[in-house]
């Protein structure tokens, strides 16, 4: 994730995140697409007549820019409207909570030594903790933690698609049936013989410590406006998206998620467990013989099909955007486009009849690299948050700045191989 397209992504929850804009961008967007159809039919007439027009070729690079940039626009109006529906904090529940919320705040403006003292009883009165560290700075109060949850559902895609849990220690572990537990006919009174021990594995996921570090003035933190909660969750959103998003794709699990591309691969055909299985493109470096367009299609169409229909039913596409501009000409063997604008305001562009959604951490096409995901995400991969965000407040470091050195615990990782698949582009 960029900060451009965070900070896009905010900008939107503020002056764009209502139904009527979100319509406006989809009849936009569908206009486009039409036109894009109508000269992209054209481009590919006139190179199958021997005809070919640089200048023709540069239109319809220059509308499928612009559905990509409009494709961006609807999905953080819908992503902004969503992540405020799930992660919108409620009131307070009770006096401890408040007196918590309370201390926090008078604390954050003025470093009041007054209130350290109190501040871990606080917590534990407000059930926020039972531990005991004294180095690791307060936790935020429950709506300043909701808030940065929320921003963050907002920005990064991977934590709109997986499945996203809170725990209390540092590591989730999941034990997963592999099968191997038999069965059988038999007649009423025939005995019954014993059948095979189920296989269990087990999957750990680890959290690593995530952190930013912004800065404020003293001035502006007595300003009784300047709202607390919302200025951290917006600043520390932005640092915390950019390290997510990364480390969800291409992490490599040592102090941090391990990420989708980070696991071993094997060709789907000789697929097994602990492994994510790949569907190779038809070109070294390419998707297809670029004179063969309507082939290009193929590889996709194959990857759809390699994942189980019990995983189907819940999947999308992830590739990044440049990609998705690339996948947007294609055609399948009808000479239908294989790429559809959303069909309601609400909704996201599709492929196949599937969501497609766009994170530009995911591989560019490339001999040997992975461009495309197709799963069920939310079954295949799992985002792990440890329950606590905390602050240090430091402000002598850098005066008049006061720095506020924020952290949380966040692993990921792969809970089920055969949930997610790849498209490798051919190397050779």
């Amino acid at each position: 994730m960029t900060i451009a397209l965070n900070t896009r992504a905010r900008g939107l929850v503020g002056v764009r995140a209502e139904t009527s804009d979100a319509t406006k961008i989809l009849a936009e967007l569908q206009k486009t697409f039409e036109d894009f159809k109508a000269e992209r039919d054209k481009e590919l007439a006139d190179i199958k007549a021997g005809m070919a027009d640089v200048v023709q070729t540069e239109k319809v690079d220059r509308i499928n820019a612009e559905l990509g940039k409009l494709t961006k626009d609807i999905d953080a109006v819908n992503a902004a409207m969503a992540a405020i529906k799930v992660g919108g904090a409620g009131g307070v529940e009770d006096e401890a909570v408040a007196a918590h919320a309370a201390a926090f705040n008078t604390w954050f403006r003025k470093g009041d030594r007054a209130i350290d003292a109190d501040m871990r009883e606080l917590e534990v009165n407000a059930k926020m903790t039972t531990q005991s560290d004294p180095d690791g700075g307060y936790l935020v109060p429950e709506e300043t933690e909701a808030g940065i949850d929320r921003v963050l559902g907002t920005a990064s895609v991977m934590r709109q698609l997986a499945r996203v849990i809170s725990i209390g220690t540092s590591t989730y572990k999941k034990l997963v049936n592999m099968g191997g537990a038999g069965a059988g006919w038999v007649g009423e009174e025939e005995a019954r013989p014993e059948t095979d021990t189920p296989t269990l594995r087990e999957i750990a996921i680890n959290t690593a410590e995530l952190y930013a570090n912004p800065a404020i003035t003293q001035t502006a933190l007595d300003d009784a406006r300047i709202d607390i909660a919302a200025w951290l969750a917006d600043e520390v959103s932005i640092e915390f998206a950019e390290q997510e998003g990364a480390a969800f794709i291409t992490g490599n699990g040592v102090n941090k998620p391990r990420g989708l591309l980070a696991y071993d691969t094997v060709a789907n055909a000789s697929y097994a467990w602990g492994k994510l299985g790949y569907v190779a493109s038809g070109k070294a470096g390419d998707f297809a013989d670029a004179s063969a367009t309507v082939s290009k299609a193929d590889a996709l169409v194959d990857l759809y099909y390699a994942l189980k229909s019990g995983y189907r039913n819940g999947a999308s596409w992830l590739m990044s955007d440049a990609v998705m501009g690339t996948v947007r000409k294609f055609k399948d063997a009808e000479g239908n486009f294989l790429w559809a604008p959303p069909t309601a305001a609400a909704g996201v562009a599709t492929i196949l009849g599937k969501p497609v959604y766009n994170d530009d951490n995911m591989d560019a096409v490339e001999a040997g690299k992975f461009p495309i995901a197709f799963g069920d995400f939310n079954r295949g991969y799992l985002i792990v948050d440890r329950f606590g965000v905390r602050v240090l407040r430091d402000p002598y470091t850098n005066k008049p700045f006061v720095h506020f050195y924020t952290t949380k615990r966040v692993g990921g990782g792969i809970v089920n191989f055969e949930a997610i698949k790849l498209l490798k582009i051919a190397a050779s």
